[in-house]
């Protein structure tokens, strides 16, 4: 699986402008609002919202990949966000998150989410891979750097 096959190319954002968790959810969700390929907006924010209650999906190295299921999907899509100055998403390494993959599931697809959630942790562990996506400018350099990643692996 490849990260293109789900992430939306028009719900990429290089300046994230939230500094909180819930603000984050929602600027992300909003990028899959206007891509067009979500159907309720507030639906999305608080299934994942819920889904962070449980515990939270800043997986370390300043990465978080926040996510859930919901019928507001037919497929498995994804949004992705930088945030130059960090959020404090509650971690588990405890330090600030500057790279987002945020991943909505139809209901009945444990699968393709599952290895989807695999396929980014796998990416992200790779330190230059993170580096380079911190230093990525703007949408189309983070677009390139991923498929990039994505043919290589």
């Amino acid at each position: 699986m490849k990260i293109m096959d789900f992430l939306n190319e028009k719900a990429i954002s290089a300046d994230l402008k939230s500094n909180t968790k819930e603000g984050v959810i929602k600027e992300l969700i909003g990028l899959l609002a206007e891509a067009q390929v979500i159907k309720d907006k507030e639906q999305l924010i608080k299934i994942l919202l819920e889904r962070e209650a449980l515990g939270s999906t800043g997986i370390g190295q300043g990465v978080a990949i926040p996510h859930g299921k919901s019928d507001t999907v037919k497929q498995l899509v994804a949004a992705f966000g930088l945030c130059p100055n960090g959020v404090n998403f509650d971690s588990l390494d405890g330090e600030p998150v500057y790279i987002f993959f945020l991943l909505v599931a139809p209901e009945d697809s444990a699968g393709p989410h599952l290895k989807a959630l695999a396929r980014i942790s796998r990416l992200l562990k790779d330190k230059y891979f993170r580096d380079t996506l911190r230093a990525a400018k703007d949408e189309k350099m983070i677009l390139k750097i991923i498929k990039q990643e994505d043919a290589r692996k």
